[in-house]
């Protein structure tokens, strides 16, 4: 039989729970909340090993903290989710997030029922994507410019800003060299672009190499060729080592005359080997890893260097699917299969000395048989410079392919939101009862993001915020935050564009995470 008090008590704890939840997530939202725009902030994380972490990124920022609570959490994995979908707006989604939790709070305080609330969210959160959808502009993957203008809006906020005239044609060049098809492409592998990182030289060394770059020198120590034209590249995942037993057993030589015989067994054992390699006319050899005995042995590369056989030593297994992509050479297993089908060709392989650092990479050029892959050999003056570098640089590319996804473009600057807040406060003004009030509060959390472009920029963020409000109510859809000049501009005619994918797929997903928080009225831990 249900008692009054402890009805009363149970709407008390879930009022308690749900209370707890929205603060500690908005707690999340209000770390990253000074890192949105060109003018946010960077920070500064010292890992538990003593690493020094520097960057701007939501989704890096928040996957570094070390969050306790439960639904703390899901702005965290949230973000990691927008990451994932379109790799830009990390920052914008948790923002966002945190605005419609702000407006949550005085939903709630109104009486309004959080089911009531989160149909309302949901309802608004599918009329803003359905006005984006209508004030975006179509653009084409042959308009290179176009790409290229919203990429260095993305690279604008980053670190490294000051290269985006470098990194932005590299992060356009690199995705659509890997496209099948510019006109039917639905989608993009990113994993077919490798980004090899040399410490040395600055960000302005970086290059976009069509081949293929491996950050470890040739094998030289037997005096073998370094450079090599016209190369048939073989790929071999078995040792060139004398072999061992199955078991850990010893062999105890009693005599010289046995110790000989052992020796110059092995010596014929990889001589062969060798021989059954220059047969099939491959001149450049790469050895796979081995972790049951040594892959190579200073004898195995003796004779190759004796026999001009250019050698790369250590591959990693998890880089052997790419090099087979990019040369179209076939992984050989075994002596026997060493055949010239098994071969990619290039026209030339060779060592390249770093400029600005004592270290060598190889470069293969000139790949006849090239797969739908691409390199970008990333410089910088040290690790934290070249790690923050290769994350701008991914989420540029991430901005290429969500243009790959959905080809269709938005403007930047808080432009789309405020055009957004207008259009659904217009809506909710065509509604009666709570949902009119709930799609307000929706459209008042929106107006969240250009505040906070303006308050990070060191505007003035009311008077902007009701500047933007004036030119998009005077139909000046393209309206938005200069943040150079400190003043509104139209966003279109200075080039600040963004991919359509990247606000619709924050909206959405911040609307889902805070409908989910809502509906969370008690905490229960399992022991």
């Amino acid at each position: 039989m249900a008692i009054g008090g402890e009805t009363l008590h149970e709407r008390t704890k879930g009022k308690d729970v749900r209370t707890s939840n929205i603060v500690a997530a908005k707690a999340v939202a209000s770390v990253v909340r000074t890192s949105l725009g060109p003018r946010g902030m960077d920070k500064l994380m010292q890992m538990p090993d003593g690493e020094v972490l520097i960057s701007n990124d939501g989704a890096t920022i928040l996957s570094k903290l070390n969050v306790l609570h439960p639904a703390a959490k899901m702005l965290v994995q949230l973000s990691q989710s927008q990451d994932i979908e379109a790799g830009d707006g990390t920052t914008t989604v948790v923002v966002l997030a945190g605005a419609l939790l702000d407006a949550c709070t005085s939903l709630l305080e109104k009486g309004i029922h959080p089911m009531a609330i989160a149909s309302a969210f949901l309802q608004a959160s599918n009329q803003a994507i359905e006005i984006l959808t209508n004030i975006s502009q179509p653009v084409k993957l042959e308009d290179r410019d176009s790409l290229l203008n919203s990429v260095e809006t993305c690279l604008s906020s980053k670190v490294v800003a000051q290269n985006t005239d470098l990194l932005a044609p590299i992060a356009v060049d690199s995705v659509l060299g890997i496209v099948e098809d510019p006109l039917t492409s639905t989608n993009v592998d990113l994993r077919n672009i490798r980004l090899v990182q040399q410490v040395g030289g600055t960000v302005d060394d970086t290059e976009l190499v069509h081949g293929l770059v491996l950050h470890k020198g040739s094998t030289k120590t037997a005096g073998g060729p370094s450079q090599m034209k016209d190369a048939k590249i073989a790929l071999l995942q078995y040792c060139l080592s004398a072999p061992k037993t199955d078991m850990d057993n010893n062999v105890i030589v009693s005599d010289y005359a046995a110790m000989d015989r052992i020796l110059r067994e092995e010596r014929k054992y990889i001589l062969q080997q060798c021989k059954v390699i220059k047969k099939s006319g491959a001149n450049v050899v790469l050895i796979q890893k081995s972790i049951l005995r040594d892959a190579y042995n200073e004898l195995s590369l003796h004779f190759l260097a004796k026999m001009g056989i250019l050698v790369l030593t250590d591959i990693e297994r998890d880089d052997v699917p790419f090099i087979c992509r990019t040369l179209g050479c076939t992984p050989i297993a075994h002596p026997d299969q060493c055949k010239t089908d098994k071969l990619g060709k290039a026209e030339h392989v060779g060592d390249v000395v770093m400029e600005g650092g004592n270290t060598k990479v190889v470069k293969f050029t000139g790949v006849s048989n090239a797969g739908k892959t691409t390199t970008v050999l990333l410089r910088g003056s040290n690790d934290l410079v070249i790690a923050e570098a290769s994350r701008s640089l991914h989420d540029a590319q991430c901005v290429v392919r969500s243009l790959v996804k959905r080809k269709a473009l938005i403007a930047g600057g808080g432009a789309a939101e405020i055009e957004v807040a207008l259009q659904l406060q217009g809506y909710a003004q065509t509604l009666q009862g709570k949902d009119a009030h709930c799609i307000q509060a929706f459209a008042e959390a929106l107006e969240v993001l250009p505040y906070t472009l303006a308050e990070n920029a060191g505007m003035k963020p009311i008077e902007v915020v009701t500047e933007l409000r004036k030119q998009h109510a005077s139909g000046v859809k393209g309206a938005g935050i200069n943040v150079k000049k400190c003043c509104v501009d139209n966003m279109y005619n200075l080039n600040v564009v963004q991919p359509l994918l990247v606000s619709t797929s924050a909206i959405q997903l911040a609307t889902e995470t805070v409908c989910m928080i809502l509906k969370i009225d008690d905490l229960v831990i399992v022991a």
